[in-house]
């Protein structure tokens, strides 16, 4: 039974006005709930110490409207944003590594950060040899080494990529942390950053590019460590072509960003500025209803009533960004993807039969083990996938 005249306990919550509504949440537990302007007033009023009987006639006589308060605090405590029992709310844990978050991605920070890129720029324009292109990935002649040695080189770049996005959230005072996901039966990496949306705009665009803007400073420091390697006429030490090998993986990454279609860290960018509310379903939905258009289909057409005004608004010329981005994948396929399986496929064709040697054989071998072994692993996981679809589920 709730004390209707004694105040209720409630957590610090945080509020962000968009209009109409409101986002009432705790961020030390990542509880939200999107409220109506009048029901967040409602829970200022008990936080601010109002009990709720007071709190009620406040509101039938602010809005000429009863509200069930006893039911009102129910829902508070179902979405953990106020406690009626007898127990206190515990007070909510410092967020850890919130000062490294402010002091890494302070504004004297970024600005070194900009010029670490613009000085690799600068390297890149002057050695040509520099400049990313696939044919850095064959940092040697083996292989099955450039396979392993890539994926061994990467991992810790992708977890960097997401570390940057834990500090910019840190860095606001959210519980953001890493996580592993699974996306078309492989295993990747995620930031869960829940917290963002009781943040105002423009706070939250920092957290969603600071894994792209450190790809850029990797592959710049990457970079300037090859130019400081390199030698006369270009040569480069082992350490330097695998620097330029994963500075080139990693600008791969930065461009794949741009793929739109896939919503990527710059989708939700996009997404967040332009204040959309599902952009990426509502423009493939009109470029369907295009198509269908010119087919002279009308039956086939997707009904708009239902898309958020701007969503349509944007999805007119977001259609063609996402067209773009296909036909940027396509030329990437073109011009990096392709060039370098080739040139994978040709030099194992090449040590299978002999030309190489021994060692020519074996790391050919061993090469084709490393690509079966993923391809019967990822066989593996959508069987089972398909499986645990089909398996019924008891009553």
């Amino acid at each position: 039974m709730i004390d209707l005249d004694r105040a209720v306990t409630m957590p610090p919550l945080v509020y962000l006005d968009e209009g109409d509504e409101v986002t009432v949440g705790r961020p030390d537990t990542d509880s939200y709930a999107v409220l109506p302007a009048d029901g967040a007033e409602l829970v200022r009023r008990l936080a601010d110490g109002m009990t709720p009987r007071a709190a009620a006639r406040w509101y039938a006589e602010a809005f000429g409207a009863d509200v069930d308060i006893e039911e009102f605090l129910a829902d508070l405590a179902e979405l953990n944003l106020a406690e009626v029992g007898p127990q206190p709310v515990p007070a909510p844990a410092p967020v850890r590594f919130q000062r490294l978050g402010r002091l890494l991605l302070a504004p004297p920070a970024l600005l070194g950060y900009g010029l670490i890129v613009l000085a690799a720029v600068v390297m890149a324009a002057r050695h040509h040899d520099l400049a990313p292109g696939y044919g850095h990935l064959f940092f040697t002649p083996y292989f099955a080494v450039v396979e392993i040695g890539l994926f061994l080189g990467q991992f810790p770049l992708m977890l960097l990529h997401e570390s940057a996005h834990v500090l910019a959230g840190r860095r606001l005072g959210l519980r953001t942390r890493v996580s592993v996901g699974f996306r078309f039966y492989y295993f990747v990496l995620q930031t869960e950053m829940d917290g963002l949306v009781a943040v105002p705009a423009r706070k939250r665009v920092l957290p969603m590019v600071a894994g792209v803007g450190t790809d850029l400073v990797v592959a710049s420091l990457l970079t300037l460590i090859a130019a400081a390697l390199r030698g006369p006429g270009g040569s480069q030490p082992l350490l330097g072509r695998l620097a330029l090998a994963l500075a080139f993986t990693t600008l791969l990454r930065v461009v794949w960003q741009f793929y739109f279609f896939l919503r990527t860290d710059l989708y939700y960018v996009v997404s967040l500025v332009l204040g959309c509310v599902d952009l990426h379903g509502t423009a493939k939905a009109m470029l369907r209803n295009r198509f269908w258009r010119l087919r002279r289909r009308p039956d086939r057409l997707v009904d708009g009533s239902a898309w958020h005004p701007r969503d349509v608004r944007a999805g007119r010329w977001y259609a063609a960004f996402m067209v773009a981005g296909y036909g940027l994948s396509a030329l990437m396929l073109v011009v990096a993807v392709l060039p370098a399986a080739y040139h994978f496929v040709s030099g194992v064709l090449g040590h299978l039969n002999g030309s190489a040697g021994v060692r020519g054989v074996a790391d050919a071998a061993a090469f084709l083990g490393l690509n079966l072994l993923q391809l019967a692993l990822v066989a593996t996981l959508a069987v089972r996938a398909r499986r645990s679809r089909r398996r019924p589920v008891p009553a």
